[in-house]
């Protein structure tokens, strides 16, 4: 009946978008963002361009949310200290402690952030809220204003630096034990008439045990026993 006749069968229309549509930009995912390509790139990568790469937008759209670089890592610091857990169990002393442990442990988790820190009031809600805790243990603790206000400068150097250091340790990706027993060859090899301490104390300088968790209450042991107005 149909002969030869062809049959032609119309496509399925086909969207000219060729990718999904993108997500709004906002502040917070660029932060986000900007994380991602911290953790999986590094440092060196971490660029305005290149956060704006992975959003798929130009890089001139960021600047209405974020300043700059530098802005986008003091927003990216912030974020991070949001995750620090505030202790609620324990004398004023032990949540203090368990306070500062958190708060380097967040800051180390993302390399070169700690960084950011270092030379600057802390301003954004989260570190504030951090510092505003630490004000709130050491009043609990009898300290005045002033002895108070300087110690958390204190406490916040602390935790800047300890967590500096455990970032870029984290970063190299040093196995401990092998790194600690070369440090101690070299030392113990170092002429005895020159550094008579150094290679003597190997024991004392090499053992064991938790070090951050004792320099910790040698800072509050200190700082309660250090008035600012003596």
């Amino acid at each position: 009946m149909f002969g030869s006749s062809l049959w032609s069968v119309s496509a399925e229309p086909v969207s000219r978008r060729a990718r999904p549509a993108k997500a709004p930009l906002s502040r917070a995912v660029i932060v986000r963002t900007g994380l991602r390509v911290l953790d999986r790139e590094g440092l060196d990568a971490l660029t305005m361009r290149r956060v704006a790469q992975v959003l798929d937008t130009g890089a001139a759209s960021l600047y209405v949310y974020v300043k700059n670089r530098d802005d986008l890592m003091a927003a990216m610091l912030d974020e991070a200290l949001g995750r620090v857990r505030l202790p609620t169990d324990g004398s004023w002393q032990e949540r203090l402690q368990l306070l500062v442990a958190n708060s380097i442990e967040a800051m180390s988790r993302h390399e070169g952030l700690a960084l950011v820190a270092l030379g600057g009031i802390p301003t954004g809600l989260n570190a504030l809220l951090v510092m505003d805790r630490m004000l709130a243990l050491l009043k609990e603790g009898g300290l005045d204003d002033k002895t108070a206000a300087w110690a958390v400068d204190l406490l916040y150097l602390h935790i800047t630096v300890a967590g500096a250091e455990q970032a870029a340790y984290n970063t190299k990706k040093m196995n401990e034990a092998d790194h600690i027993a070369e440090v101690r060859k070299l030392y113990a090899e170092l002429p005895a008439d020159r550094y008579p301490l150094l290679t003597s104390m190997g024991d004392a300088l090499f053992s064991a045990g938790d070090r951050d968790r004792w320099a910790i209450q040698v800072l509050v042991n200190g700082i309660l026993n250090t008035p600012a107005d003596r």
